[in-house]
């Protein structure tokens, strides 16, 4: 692997040195990119667009994010930013220099890249979604399928585009090699093309959501535990992060591999609260559920909401208390989205509609 991660350090360097102007669109690729996003952006706008979708894009990402895991824990990936430092493939006087930014120093390990793979998998259900919604009719005119294929095309290009931007961006910032992007972006799709033949998970009941979810941590904790007892470090790589990050302020916790974990099973536990609670039927099911209005207002409440709720920082001076707090967090997101605020919306609307009458 020594010669691959050289000519990845090569690339790295290639792109630093050449493409400096384009450093402020490089770091604003990866910032986007980040599973995070996902649950602020993404999800609040599909899933008020279309529930289907909105769920599917939680389980895609929970699932994609958890083999992300298992395949770091598996693959012992390095990165870039550390490597360069402790291998013996460079001799002393010819270290390669490669420039650390505020968000280089992850701590997981680096294969696959968690970004091109999150993006990957969410983009993919974007597009396939919109091309379902846009698929004519058999009994449609000629002009109607020229002008599906046109959008097909034109969606399926942003689709590359905004992928190879996230794969550079990560490369840019020295915290993936190549060949992890290119292995996170294609097991992204696979994850998200799998689900199109899953459609159960629509129809979900609390108890499959809470089954799953245990289901789910507990593989990973027994995989952990495997781990351990084969004398391997599930957590090797924080030590590598630590002692080679250029900025010990760079370095933040919710990058660790179980900081994923919680986040993305607070998530899926948070969503199969909502989508069986009263709260969802009468609003999102209920007779305003359709009206343009009301998901036009839904959509502002939740995205001007979570763009304030994500100044609230959890403390991070107790490890296990920070992974309890990201869990009630991220659980508090879907239920927020999908039941609270369309609930709350609902009531506003009825209340405005007994005044009228």
């Amino acid at each position: 692997m020594d010669f691959v991660h050289s000519f990845g350090v090569l690339a790295i360097q290639h792109l630093q040195n050449n493409y400096k102007e384009y450093h402020d669109f490089l770091n604003l690729m990866s910032t986007v990119s980040d599973p995070r996003n996902m649950f602020s952006l993404y999800f609040p706008l599909w899933f008020h667009l279309s529930h289907d979708v909105g769920t599917k894009m939680i389980w895609v990402a929970v699932i994609g994010d958890w083999f992300n895991l298992i395949f770091k824990w598996s693959l012992f990936g390095e990165r870039p930013y550390w490597w360069v430092h402790e291998t013996q493939f460079y001799h002393n006087d010819t270290t390669p220099h490669l420039e650390q930014f505020h968000i280089t120093c992850e701590t997981g390990p680096g294969s696959p890249s968690g970004h091109a793979m999150g993006s990957s998998c969410i983009w993919y259900v974007m597009v396939t979604s919109a091309l379902n919604f846009a698929q004519p009719s058999t009994i449609s005119s000629t002009m109607c399928f020229q002008r599906f294929r046109l959008l097909r095309f034109c969606l399926w290009m942003c689709f590359w585009l905004i992928q190879i931007s996230v794969c550079i961006s990560r490369v840019y910032i020295a915290t993936h090699f190549p060949h992890q992007v290119i292995l996170g972006l294609f097991i992204g799709m696979l994850v998200a093309e799998l689900f199109d033949h899953v459609p159960s998970v629509n129809n979900a009941s609390l108890k499959a959501y809470l089954h799953m979810t245990a289901f789910l941590f507990s593989l990973a904790f027994w995989f952990y535990l495997l781990l351990r007892l084969l004398d391997i470090d599930p957590l090797w790589s924080v030590c590598k992060a630590k002692q080679w990050c250029a900025n010990p302020a760079w370095i933040h916790l919710d990058t660790t591999p179980f900081a994923g974990l919680v986040r993305n099973l607070g998530a899926l536990f948070g969503l199969g609260l909502a989508v069986n609670s009263d709260m969802f039927v009468q609003s999102c099911k209920g007779k305003n559920g359709n009206k343009i209005v009301f998901k036009l207002m839904c959509v502002t409440a939740t995205l001007t909401f979570l763009q304030l709720y994500d100044f609230i920082k959890i403390t991070t001076h107790s490890e296990v208390l920070f992974y309890v707090l990201s869990f009630c967090k991220s659980a508090s997101t879907p239920l927020s989205v999908v039941a609270v605020i369309p609930f709350c919306v609902h009531l506003l609307i009825r209340d405005e509609e007994r005044k009228l009458s």
